[in-house]
């Protein structure tokens, strides 16, 4: 894959991850979408159905992982690192979803903040920010 394709690529996926995030509210159920945007630290807790909730947070930490995997490729050009971003990005879920649904199951106004944060990692690319500059270190160093 020539520089040029793998910029096209890096944009083209770019582009995908930033369209999930504009049209989240008609992609995926979620009552803390607009809840987060208000000042949430001094009101209770959205009425939420737990099961579909999980389930379209899994599917948005989904898409968001593979196009994130598909950047890393399209940067790196290793199948080693996309392996080992998988199984980071596996081990993440576990830890994440589970303390997603402790947060959901039991709201308490003063974990709020914590929650709104650990959210973040499970609806939004921010592993694949830690990844990018992690895998560029590493080459440079195999490299010099």
């Amino acid at each position: 894959m020539n520089k040029a394709l793998s910029y096209i690529s890096v944009g083209f996926l770019g582009v995908l991850l930033v369209l999930i995030r504009v049209y989240e509210e008609q992609l995926f159920y979620d009552p803390f979408l607009t809840f987060f945007q208000n000042d949430y630290l001094y009101i209770d807790s959205p009425r939420r159905e737990v099961l579909k909730l999980t389930a379209f947070t899994s599917l948005r930490y989904l898409l968001n992982t593979v196009l994130s995997l598909g950047i890393l490729f399209a940067l790196f050009k290793d199948f080693g690192i996309v392996k080992f971003s998988a199984i980071i990005y596996g081990f993440a879920y576990i830890i994440l979803i589970a303390l997603f649904l402790y947060f959901v199951i039991h709201p308490d106004q003063e974990d709020y903040y914590l929650f709104f944060n650990l959210r973040r990692f499970l609806i939004q690319p921010l592993i694949l920010l830690l990844l990018i500059p992690a895998f560029y270190y590493y080459k440079k160093r195999l490299q010099g």
